[in-house]
């Protein structure tokens, strides 16, 4: 069981041949369980968007200048203001989290390494439950579509430098309607955080049952999850 991104996760290539079953925020996991999801709502209702007074926000405790992320950032807030917050930036009190930045119309969504379906509650928690329309850096936009509607985000490889990025969020600053197009999606879904660790606990019983005698064993761990 995993739930780091293989930058990560180092000794992988000792494990060969140990483990029955995998269990990871991959898809192509043995028992799949994602940080985060969608699930349709039992009724469509009308999504109510708090009032938002900032504009782009971003909460990172593990500051590290070789991370893609922190060099994206660097040239982002060139153009545009960007509230930090955590180890480098402005303190943020226990349990506000999802309040504070609900107060922005932006989160950056910045994954510590990008690997495929490497998804995490920066999305899920961090973004979408604080009602900002995430700024995603991390597996390709083909990827995230998998799990989350097109238009309920923007990708940095959607534009050509941070620059045109920050023109953009600009103008959906300016422009009402467009900006709340990003929340259509809410209408007809919720976002559920995997609760740590039962969720996991139920998946991992229900795989057992199904599996009954079968057999298996992960002769190369380090070259799936690395692949």
């Amino acid at each position: 069981m995993n739930f780091e991104s293989p930058s990560h996760s180092p000794g992988l290539r000792d494990l060969a041949g140990i483990f029955n079953w995998t269990m990871s925020y991959r898809v192509d996991s043995d028992i799949f369980v994602p940080y985060g999801y969608l699930r349709a709502r039992r009724a469509a209702s009308h999504f109510s968007l708090p009032r938002k007074t900032k504009l782009v926000a971003w909460v990172i405790s593990n500051w590290n200048e070789a991370h893609a992320r922190v060099r994206y950032y660097h040239q982002l807030r060139k153009y545009v203001p960007i509230d930090v917050y955590g180890a480098q930036g402005l303190a943020l009190e226990e349990g506000s989290m999802v309040r504070t930045i609900s107060q922005y119309k932006f989160y950056l969504a910045f994954e510590n390494s990008q690997h495929p379906d490497y998804i995490t509650e920066k999305l899920w928690r961090n973004a979408f439950k604080s009602s900002a329309v995430p700024v995603v850096l991390g597996p390709s936009r083909s990827n995230y579509e998998l799990f989350i509607p097109p238009g309920s985000f923007i990708h940095v490889d959607d534009f050509p430098s941070p620059r045109k990025l920050a023109i953009y969020l600009k103008f959906l600053d300016q422009n009402k309607p467009l900006y709340r197009r990003y929340f259509a999606w809410r209408d007809k879904y919720d976002v559920h955080m995997t609760s740590f660790w039962d969720e996991q606990y139920c998946k991992v019983c229900e795989a057992v049952r199904t599996a009954g005698d079968q057999l298996k064993t992960i002769q190369n761990l380090a070259s799936w999850f690395e692949s």
